[in-house]
């Protein structure tokens, strides 16, 4: 490791903006060529114990998981035992009692969220039981607690329920980009079933252990085994606190969507093999084909932003290619990314759900190339709507994911309701929407061939509008 160079200002930036979100403890790293420029642990990783949080701690990634199912993939189609471009059907049969396009979906679109999966139930029934042992659900940013669907325990019950579930294709094989876990999921089982492993020992084969990342894992066993892992907690629902809440959720037959366990040290070293074309720590993880394919921008999901393979893609970051992924679960918000061309990467670990963590991460990349801490790549033109042509936007759009979105009219703005906080929103394109606020996330309205509005584009994912 290099030596550690202190960038002051965002040390105090970032100590009021834990504070601000109630964050009990982060930790930061940023690398340039390999070398520590800047890292950093706020607040502690067990408040009771005052415990720092370091390098080595370890924390739930969410889905940052997604780009190591990826780099799974495309470390099968090096050995010759599958093309991304191959049918799913082919490797899940089970599935082609769903209908619809599924004999049409390929593993490129699950791995670019196009198979035109809507939002789908999986994931809440595959991590039922740790919903129901833990008290502190309710408090989660998504409704898990009335779903009477059945435990998803195994690849077969997973399968089983996506094949007879009862939804409605958002539509062709790479006609929507809709974030979809329901996609990561099959991708689990497609390396499983190809690779003869279970998917956690083939990514810890090809990946983890390859790349030097010894304090990353998918199991609970490990995690009990971890000394330095951190407690995790809680936001209440009102956003008053945050409570110690130390149940760890798991998803055993959804593993390859959000439950690798990791450091910061460890996500570093993983991020190097994307600036530097598949090595990392002078072991190749990936070829150099791989690795490009990886971070492609294969899809553009909003201006100015794309998908890879379990990456997002800007392709002009001030300039440069910004590769990232961020991830949320209970008691963890993450971000990791990488500016390709400049063989920089940083990564933010956080032990609390619902934290906007990545604006931090991005805040300190800010300060070490010089620019003010809330630079944004991104600019936007604001357009008037007046207040009865907003009208077709009003209503209640609920996704079987757990999702709750209200979007309203007060004082002649757009306001959206989620998670019990309410914000404004300003128009910057037919149908397009930023929260008034901030210039992330932006929000997109799609009607059906009559004109009328019949879902929206909220967090990346396509959620139907409720017909009253």
């Amino acid at each position: 490791m290099g030596e550690t160079v202190a960038v002051t200002p965002i040390d105090t930036y970032g100590q009021e903006y834990i504070e601000k979100h109630l964050i009990p403890g982060a930790m930061i790293g940023i690398e340039v060529g390999g070398q520590r420029i800047y890292e950093k642990g706020f607040g502690y990783r067990n408040v009771a114990q005052q415990l720092p949080v370091t390098g080595d701690t370890v924390f739930g990634i969410a889905s940052m998981t997604k780009s190591f199912t990826s780099a799974g993939i495309m470390k099968l189609q090096e050995t010759g035992k599958l093309s991304v471009n191959d049918k799913i059907v082919d490797y899940l049969p089970e599935l082609k009692a769903s209908g619809g396009p599924i004999e049409r979906i390929t593993l490129h679109h699950l791995m670019t969220h196009t198979a035109g999966y809507p939002p789908l139930a999986t994931h809440v029934y595959a991590r039922k039981n740790s919903i129901e042992q833990d008290p502190s659900a309710k408090d989660y940013g998504l409704d898990l607690l009335s779903n009477p669907g059945p435990h998803i325990e195994t690849y077969d019950e997973m399968l089983a329920f996506m094949a007879t579930d009862d939804f409605e294709w958002l539509g062709e094989p790479g006609q929507f980009y809709s974030y979809s876990n329901d996609s990561y999921g099959l991708l689990g089982v497609i390396i499983s079933r190809v690779s003869g492993q279970p998917y956690e020992e083939f990514i810890e084969d090809n990946i983890l252990k390859p790349a030097g990342m010894k304090n990353s894992f998918f199991t609970m066993e490990r995690l009990d085994e971890a000394e330095a892992a951190t407690t995790l907690y809680m936001k209440a629902k009102d956003g008053s606190r945050v409570y110690e809440a130390p149940l760890w959720w798991d998803a055993p037959s959804m593993r390859a969507v959000g439950y690798l366990k990791s450091t910061a040290n460890d996500i570093l070293r993983y991020l190097e093999m994307y600036w530097n074309e598949g090595i990392v720590g002078g072991e190749r993880i990936l070829s150099k084909e791989s690795v490009a394919q990886m971070i492609h921008p294969h899809v553009e999901y909003e201006p100015g932003r794309c998908y890879g393979y379990g990456l997002r893609i800007v392709p002009d970051y001030f300039g440069s290619t910004l590769i990232s992924h961020g991830g949320g679960l209970k008691g963890v918000s993450s971000y990791m990314c990488a500016i390709i061309e400049k063989k920089k990467a940083g990564v933010i670990l956080t032990n609390v759900s619902d934290v906007p963590a990545g604006d931090l991460l991005m805040s300190a990349m800010n300060t070490t190339e010089g620019r003010e801490v809330d630079a944004s790549s991104s600019t936007y033109e604001v357009r008037q709507i007046a207040a009865e042509e907003l009208q077709k936007f009003v209503g209640s759009y609920i996704s079987s994911e757990g999702m709750n979105v209200k979007v309203g009219l007060d004082e002649g703005k757009l306001t959206i309701e989620s998670n019990e906080v309410c914000r404004a929103l300003k128009c910057i394109g037919e149908n397009f929407f930023i929260d008034e606020d901030e210039d992330e996330g932006i929000l997109q309205f799609i009607g059906n061939p009559n004109g009328e509005i019949e879902r929206i584009v909220y967090g990346g994912r396509h959620i139907m509008k409720e017909i009253v």
